[in-house]
């Protein structure tokens, strides 16, 4: 996987530990830098759209500048913490909000972080979910947002 992020083919995130406020040593979540390369291993298979989704919002993150890790908490996982500068954001990427079950999940990710920087949620719905102060966007919107 080294000899991969020195080619420049994936990148790779820390895992942070929320609650210890940590970087997890050891740990940690790759994604492509060219979404054309999961085409190649995926031949026949039917696509992930939910992980390229994630990774699409990963490789944004970095083009506006974050440093993106992956949020670890002790029952869930936060798909992105990006940080710029003195700004932070929490992000979930799913590809829909089908059910209850996701909803929850999604949403419910965030039970644990007790502080005030802004949570989202991204997915492809056009309905707007948000709701106890996370704020649902549709991902294609969010990514035509400026983010300066």
């Amino acid at each position: 996987m080294e000899y991969m992020c020195k080619a420049m083919l994936i990148n790779k995130a820390d895992r942070y530990d929320v609650r210890g406020k940590r970087i997890l040593n050891g740990k940690y979540k790759y994604y492509l830098t060219d979404l054309g390369l999961g085409q190649i291993k995926n031949v026949g298979k039917r696509p992930q759209l939910g992980a390229y989704l994630e990774n699409i919002v990963y490789n944004e993150l970095l083009s506006c500048g974050y440093d993106v890790k992956v949020g670890n908490l002790e029952r869930a996982e936060i798909d992105f913490i990006a940080t710029r500068f003195n700004e932070k954001i929490y992000i979930q990427v799913a590809y829909m909000l089908t059910d209850e079950n996701v909803i929850d999940r999604e949403f419910g990710a965030y039970e644990g972080i007790m502080d005030n920087y802004p949570k989202y949620v991204l997915s492809m719905d056009k309905f707007d979910f948000s709701q106890n102060g996370i704020i649902h966007k549709n991902v294609i919107d969010w990514l035509c947002e400026q983010k300066s």
